[in-house]
């Protein structure tokens, strides 16, 4: 069978994948994309029902194309974000292959360019850009034994409320997913147990403007070189700022970062109230800042000092509960909103340090022709959201077609 090549190979087609294949057309780099699934997979069977887009629609977008029949200002529901890739891959005419499986990538043996192994044989490649995304391996501590008693399951398998047996959630994670997670549980009459770690929690909106906006003209979107900090941020239910005293106040228990679990019990550290309020300095430190840009550019954005008002704590706060037995609070379920981490097993070249995180500056790997795309803080703050995808994808085309310039370059003359 003869072995098929291209210039560029792309592994994955979700919101990078995409990104990639427009920017590497504009550039006239012959390409192919390779999906195991569908376009946007994650967005449809890797997320809970109810999930919207964090950012608002006007916000996590590509710039090519906006979001149809959408409010510019609301939070777009996970399908349609899938629906906007897939559509948005047929504008662009990306070559996209879907069902087919990248089984090994590995570098030619004295020759340039790399060799793939996929479910549908052998592809040849100048250079391989892989746009898997960071969700690739749910994480669960180990720290509780399977048992028939307590279901346990990942934020990536929690689909809704329903899904879960009577009785009482303990939800470990307060970032965007654990805290929307345990407020939809919370919602819908169950009793809620929240572990709250160290995070930063930024207002929905203020003074008129979403986040993001401030984000943007604070000029913290380029933001670089900062380790991942949890962030406690909703779309939900129309987007609202995060507010875990008040989610006490309607109900639910807080407890502070998970540590360990023996004999039936769950230890808690005793961090609750520096976690609570390490997440009320951030929100108020951005708070600062946007009035002090207000101030400055003399804008007419209204006053909103009840953004500033935090509530008293609750009595979990000031009496926290370091030790729960699972069995006496009539916890049934265990929801671990506990992060990620990256699956690049596949990918047999010289790209990654001794803990296997890719080395790269800017998606540009130590492996010469290999790119990472879709990763977190990739090149700063943005690379994370959709609009921020688009732009690493940018520069990684440029990259892409200035070598490939260099690699067709012939001298047209000896030297003497």
């Amino acid at each position: 069978m003869a072995i098929e090549k291209v210039e560029t190979l792309i592994v994955g087609a979700g919101q990078a994948g995409v990104a990639m294949s427009e920017h590497l057309s504009n550039r006239g780099v012959p390409h192919l994309v390779l999906e195991r699934d569908r376009i946007a997979e994650r967005w449809r069977s890797g997320r809970w029902d109810s999930l919207v887009a964090n950012g608002p629609a006007w916000h996590d977008r590509f710039p090519g194309m906006e979001f149809s029949d959408i409010d510019p200002d609301a939070f777009v529901p996970k399908e349609k974000v899938a629906d906007y890739f897939v559509a948005y891959a047929e504008k662009i005419g990306a070559p996209i292959r879907c069902g087919v499986e990248v089984k090994e990538v590995q570098r030619n043996v004295r020759r340039p360019g790399f060799r793939i192994e996929t479910s549908e044989g052998v592809i040849e490649a100048n250079s391989v850009v892989a746009a898997t995304g960071p969700f690739q391996n749910p994480v669960i501590p180990a720290l509780v034994p399977q048992s028939p008693e307590i279901t346990q399951l990942h934020s990536h398998d929690y689909r809704n409320p329903d899904q879960l047996p009577e009785g009482a959630v303990l939800v470990v994670g307060a970032g965007a997913s654990g805290a929307q997670i345990a407020d939809e549980l919370l919602q819908a009459g169950k009793p809620v147990y929240l572990s709250v770690g160290p995070h930063d929690r930024l207002p929905r909106s203020y003074r008129g403007r979403d986040y993001c906006w401030w984000i943007g003209v604070l000029g913290k979107w380029d933001a670089v070189g900062m380790e991942h900090m949890t962030i406690a941020v909703s779309g939900a239910q129309g987007g609202h700022t995060v507010d875990f005293r008040r989610l006490a106040t309607q109900g639910m228990t807080l407890v502070g970062r998970t540590e360990s679990f023996n004999q039936g019990v769950m230890h808690f550290a005793s961090d609750l109230v520096n976690n609570l309020a390490q997440g009320d300095a951030s929100m108020l430190s951005m708070l600062d800042e946007a009035d002090a840009y207000v101030a400055s550019n003399g804008l007419d954005l209204p006053l909103e000092p009840e953004a500033r008002k935090i509530e008293p704590d609750p009595q979990c706060v000031t009496d926290p509960i370091l030790e729960l037995n699972l069995a006496e609070a009539g916890i049934t379920s265990i929801v671990w909103a506990t992060g990620f981490t990256v699956e690049f097993s596949w990918l047999k070249v010289d790209a990654f340090d001794e803990a296997g995180k890719p080395k790269h500056q800017r998606g540009i790997s130590a492996e010469p022709g290999v790119y990472f795309l879709g990763l977190p803080w990739l090149s700063g703050r943005s690379s994370s959201f959709i609009w921020g995808v688009w732009h690493d994808a940018r520069f990684l085309a440029d990259h892409i077609s200035t070598q490939r310039k260099y690699l067709a370059y012939m001298p047209t003359a000896p030297r003497a």
